[in-house]
């Protein structure tokens, strides 16, 4: 049976994007409309269709006669993720915590007290782990939210390399806000994500601020902007 024209624009969409959040399309890279179809093994049309979608959701842009731009990565992207995890998160918890399953809570409990995972995959573990949380939450306008944050959080991750460098030890404030949901201390739990983004967030932008290739952060206006942030 021959899947349908729709059914081959939902394959494209997911394939492309997956690729996409995961920088194996880099941002800044162009991407070919005839190479896409042939490494997918289908027509324009479904291709064609998924990329103007993907457009509107901001990770490329279409050029007419040019290619499909993939859209670049920005000090004020990072920066607006995290605007928005600190404001949406520590709510999630508190709405999430006496709906999330108790056997998923210790599973992650138990691999933040593990060994520790290699650090080029310990990021995933990271985003499961607060994408069960607002997955949870009841509210899927801060589900659907949220999946777009942590898409554009894991391109940011990987395509700066983070991933493979060792710029926040995470796990032990994931295991404090883990062991708060099993005493049912939700608003401690909230406080404390809150704390944790907080975190995070002044970490990325310090290693932002450290290398030396990332084009935003080496001019003054960013500069100074980042010493305000890392006050």
């Amino acid at each position: 049976m021959m899947a349908s024209n729709r059914d081959l624009k939902k394959l494209a969409h997911n394939v492309i994007r997956e690729k996409l959040i995961n920088c194996e399309f880099p941002p800044g890279s162009i991407l070919s409309e005839v190479l896409l179809c042939e490494e997918l093994g289908i027509s324009r049309t479904p291709v064609r269709e998924a990329l103007s979608r993907l457009e509107l959701e901001g990770f490329v842009k279409i050029l007419p006669k040019k290619g499909i731009y993939v859209t670049d990565i920005s000090l004020t992207d990072v920066r607006q993720i995290f605007q928005v995890r600190m404001e949406i998160e520590p709510l999630a918890v508190k709405l999430a915590g006496p709906r999330l399953p108790r056997d998923e809570l210790l599973e992650f409990r138990k691999k933040f007290i593990g060994d520790e995972p290699d650090i080029s995959i310990a990021f995933r573990l990271d985003t499961a782990m607060h994408l069960f949380i607002t997955e949870h939450c009841g509210n899927r306008f801060i589900i659907d939210m949220m999946q777009k944050v942590f898409a554009e959080n894991t391109r940011v991750i990987i395509s700066s390399e983070q991933n493979k460098v060792k710029i926040h030890d995470a796990r032990q404030e994931h295991l404090k806000i883990v062991e708060f949901l099993l005493d049912e201390a939700y608003a401690e739990a909230s406080d404390y994500m809150y704390q944790h983004v907080n975190n995070c967030e002044k970490a990325a932008l310090e290693y932002f601020y450290s290398i030396q290739n990332y084009s935003c952060v080496t001019t003054p206006t960013y500069k100074l902007e980042l010493d305000k942030l890392l006050v």
